[in-house]
């Protein structure tokens, strides 16, 4: 590992039975060890509270402490994940086995840091529908709300007469006959409340490893744009980030990625799509407020669904790059060496069963050597930001519409046109300081109160380039529909209103004006009535031909916009280079297919995702690689994105 260039070695995320194999009996002789070899070789330790796999012993002591499924079916004993976050008891044994650990640890000086459990809510497990969630529900909802008036009003249960007497009287929201018309204010409350169980359990760990070391760093390893906790809420009481970056999982997983049967579909799948990778590392980095770790980075093949190829050569290095150029300080590999029994014994690792290296090893090695010749650098900040609400995600995912409306997908239609121009785009919470940026995308910001509207509103008067796209505003905190006409209380900031919206089968061919040309656009569409803004795109197809698509409103030295369809590439692109050039901020022309620029404290890092090679020109030093950048190859120039001319080599 040291010969490798290997600086942290994170372990014993699941050893909870071998640090404790019956309750109260420990033996820390073989991680004090471990630990002790990793030191010696001038490596630190980042150890984990093995609290994601209680252990058999546990399990039968305290059976309540499995989750349920929605139909009261416990999780049995036999792979991980398998506990209850609101359970008392699970929560009085992770104190104990915290607290056993932590001091064990609390004096070693190669211990610098925790990883508090492992992936929250992996496998489906941030919902849990046993009695200690119901109780807990209950509670929630009560002091939320104070009263069960309250709570019938704000939900508006006397539809399908769904009033309640009693807080005591609401059950979690299991099956009902109309399933897929369940009471959407009922489940984004307990979406919420679920996620703020996440939160709680995640600072009883925090509470108790910095009692135990002020010194260590705490983080926890989130999954790529996973939807069902808030990231941001977590991390308040982290000190960074991190998140397990499979580049051939998240663009398999992506909505918006070609088919990986597809000849296009098989090439991403070997290479990660850019911006799909990208994006995530953007919303860490946001999500840390500046650097953030790659905690599980793809070292090999991995046991991916639907399929799993081995990455093209190159790969592990070039994601390594990528992670970097977006303001990753560390990336560590999962994993050393595959592991030859259990679950993931056809998950790939920088050493092979029988312990010889694999392909990715070398890479890691060449990856160590490049980054001890870099500076250290400061975290990217970009001049344009884009909004990420997950009470307006889980609010979609209760009342979809149309399957094809992915959260994240719609937010990529965007974020896709900016980085193919070279743009840095910062992903930040709705609570952020927005004074930061040039301009600000709100990408179906469907949920908005009245003080979200009002910092909205005065950003775009006090001279900022707002945009907001399509199904933004149209409900209010509580997932109801308001009485008056979307974007509600941004209506007046944007001087249009929404008269009209549908859904859009995938075989529909929609089309709209904007800037004089003709765009499609897909899934969705809105047509609007503009009072004071002016109509910049126009529909012109289907029933809504001639209505109003998108409005832009003057706001003396600022401007409100928005896009009432889902855009295709081409549509994404005009519209973010006019946002661009109302914002003054500097972009390139747009860049060859899966190659980007990446920015990071004045170093632009060029990545070639692709199979052909590109060639680059600028006047500044390029500090690693050359002017030829090969597929699957990268350089680093000593220049802003804006700089660098990018050409695709014959």
């Amino acid at each position: 590992m040291a010969e490798t260039g290997i600086e942290y070695v994170r372990m014993a995320e699941f050893a909870w039975n071998r640090i404790e194999p019956e309750p109260g009996t420990y033996d820390f002789e073989w991680l004090e060890e471990a630990v002790e070899l990793i030191g010696e070789r001038g490596m630190q330790v980042v150890l984990c509270t093995p609290t994601a796999t209680p252990p058999k012993w546990l399990v039968d002591e305290y059976p309540s402490i499995r989750q349920e499924t929605r139909d009261g079916t416990p999780k049995e004993f036999g792979s991980r994940r398998h506990y209850c976050f609101n359970s008392p008891a699970y929560r009085d044994e992770s104190r104990r086995i915290i607290e056993a650990v932590a001091s064990r640890f609390a004096d070693n000086e190669y211990v610098v840091g925790w990883q508090t459990d492992n992936e929250f809510g992996c496998h489906e497990t941030t919902h849990c529908y046993c009695d200690d969630c119901q109780s807990a529900f209950q509670s929630w909802l009560e002091e939320k709300y104070g009263s069960i008036a309250d709570l019938n009003e704000s939900w508006g249960n006397a539809f399908w007469s769904q009033e309640y007497a009693s807080f005591a009287e609401i059950d979690l929201p299991g099956p009902t006959p109309a399933q897929e018309q369940h009471h959407p204010s009922r489940l984004l409350d307990y979406d919420r409340f679920a996620s703020d169980s996440v939160a709680e359990y995640n600072r009883l760990h925090t509470e108790l490893l910095r009692q135990a070391n002020e010194e260590w760093f705490l983080t926890h390893n989130f999954m790529g744009d996973f939807p069902s906790i808030d990231a941001f809420d977590v991390t308040e009481d982290l000190d960074f980030a991190a998140w397990d970056c499979y580049p051939a999982l998240v663009t398999q997983q992506a909505p918006d990625t070609p088919d990986p049967s597809s000849e296009r579909g098989a090439e991403l799948a070997r290479v990660g799509d850019p911006d799909v990778v990208g994006m995530n590392h953007a919303l860490y980095r946001g999500v840390s407020d500046g650097p953030f770790w790659s905690m599980e980075t793809q070292s090999g093949d991995i046991r991916a669904f639907p399929y799993a190829p081995e990455p093209a050569d190159g790969m592990v290095r070039l994601w390594s790059h990528q992670a970097a150029a977006h303001g990753c300080d560390t990336v560590s590999y999962f994993r050393w060496q595959r592991c030859r029994f259990g679950q993931e014994q056809y998950w790939g690792a920088l050493n092979n069963y029988d312990g010889s290296p694999d392909r990715g090893l070398p890479e890691a090695r060449q990856v160590a050597e490049e980054f001890d010749d870099l500076p250290d650098l400061d975290a990217p900040s970009g001049d344009v930001a884009m909004l990420v609400d997950y009470e307006s995600l889980w609010a979609f995912d209760s009342e979809l519409h149309t399957p094809e409306y992915d959260y994240w997908g719609h937010l990529r239609a965007y974020y896709r046109a900016l980085r193919a121009r070279g743009v840095t785009v910062d992903l930040v919470p709705t609570d952020r300081n927005l004074t930061d940026y040039e301009a600000l995308i709100a990408p179906s910001l469907h949920l908005v109160d009245e003080e979200l509207a009002e910092r909205l509103a005065g950003y775009a008067a006090d001279g900022g380039e707002l945009l907001l796209t399509a199904r933004s505003a149209m409900k209010d905190e509580h997932h109801k529909l308001r009485d008056e006409l979307a974007p509600g209380p941004l209506s007046d900031a944007l001087g249009a209103r929404i008269v009209q919206h549908e859904s859009l089968s995938p075989g529909s061919e929609m089309r709209t004006t904007y800037g004089g040309e003709t765009y499609e656009y897909r899934t969705w569409a809105e047509w609007l009535t503009a009072e004071d803004a002016t109509v910049v795109g126009r529909h012109s197809s289907g029933v809504a031909t001639g209505e109003p698509a998108v409005v832009l409103n003057d706001h003396e030295d600022g401007h409100v916009g928005y896009v009432g369809v889902w855009p295709e590439p081409e549509l994404a692109d005009a519209i973010t280079t006019d946002l661009l050039e109302r914002a003054d901020v500097q972009f390139g022309d747009r860049l060859p297919d899966l190659v980007r620029l990446t920015e990071r404290d004045g170093y632009t890092w060029v990545t070639n995702f692709g199979s052909k090679p590109i060639e680059i020109s600028s006047d500044a030093d390029i500090v690693l690689g050359g002017p030829i950048v090969e597929g699957r190859d990268l350089s680093v120039v000593r220049a802003a994105p804006h700089e660098i001319e990018v050409n695709q080599s014959v």
